[in-house]
């Protein structure tokens, strides 16, 4: 089992002015979160976020730190929410299994010391998309299946934006103290998602791209702030980091899904600030 969490800075809009492509990509996109066997984390000073991939094969996995967080073991002072995007599974918190289908999710709450993943099928491995926020206090675990999370169509064909957002960790039905996340599909014949794009200056955002149809499938995620855009390509299961002052929206080739992730001074989900057409640049 190999083991990595790589360090994403904090940046200022002033930063990014001058970023090549690749400076781009390295400091906002963090691509092949999902090796099989291993743990792939991002730490991201943003918010203090962490995500990223856990792909067990034939043995199980635990997210085990060293001197990272300056604590005895991971959950000490963070919450943790979960989806599986792969096969099927289990999440075994503290001696407590839970079987993991695929799209089904999993909130943990702080001050667990053992949280371990383990897939079905070696073959067909289960990949859990995970995502850690510091917490405050302990709220209750909950299994979060996806046939019970929230289900919101959005937009239509004509603006190629039809869509459903499903919502697993929300304030409207249970308690965490700053994690939000939530999974997105988009119908055929659609490709934009958050067209008009909106920034929220009081949290930051994730984005994990998944579900490509075809292997040349790419979206092309923008974000910066409105008036100074910049994009990035994005593959199959790779994800994008958004600070609270950027834009981020995306199009693509064909249609897609994606899992979002937040956290930040409210848990409020419509609180946005819309940017009109006529704004961006």
């Amino acid at each position: 089992m190999a083991f990595s969490m790589k360090t994403n800075y904090a940046h200022s809009p002033k930063d990014i002015e001058h970023y090549s492509t690749e400076e781009m990509r390295d400091q906002f996109q963090v691509e092949h979160l999902f090796t099989p066997g291993d743990i792939n984390l991002t730490y991201t000073y943003n918010d203090r976020m962490i995500f990223g991939g856990v792909t067990p094969t034939t043995a199980p996995l635990e997210i085990v730190l060293g001197k990272e967080l300056g604590v005895e073991f991971f959950l000490q002072r963070r919450e943790l929410g979960v989806i599986n995007i792969g096969g099927e599974g289990t999440i075994t918190i503290d001696g407590d299994e839970q079987q993991m289908v695929t799209h089904d999710g999993y909130y943990v709450g702080m001050g667990h010391k053992h949280v371990v993943f383990a897939s079905k099928d070696p073959q067909n491995p289960a990949k859990f998309y995970t995502v850690s926020t510091p917490a405050h206090k302990t709220y209750p675990d909950k299994k979060l299946p996806f046939a019970n999370a929230l289900k919101k169509p959005i937009g239509d064909q004509d603006h190629m934006n039809k869509r459903t957002i499903y919502k697993y960790i929300d304030a409207s039905q249970m308690d965490t103290c700053q994690l939000q996340m939530g999974y997105t599909v988009l119908e055929p014949g659609s490709s934009w998602n958050t067209m008009p794009a909106h920034t929220h200056a009081r949290r930051m955002e994730t984005y994990l791209y998944i579900e490509f149809p075809t292997p040349d499938t790419r979206v092309f995620h923008f974000m910066g702030q409105p008036n100074a855009t910049k994009h990035l390509v994005m593959t199959n299961e790779s994800a994008v980091v958004n600070p609270s002052w950027s834009i981020h929206c995306g199009v693509g080739t064909t249609n897609y899904a994606f899992i979002w992730a937040m956290c930040g001074e409210n848990q409020t989900y419509d609180d946005m600030d819309e940017v009109a057409m006529d704004q961006l640049k």
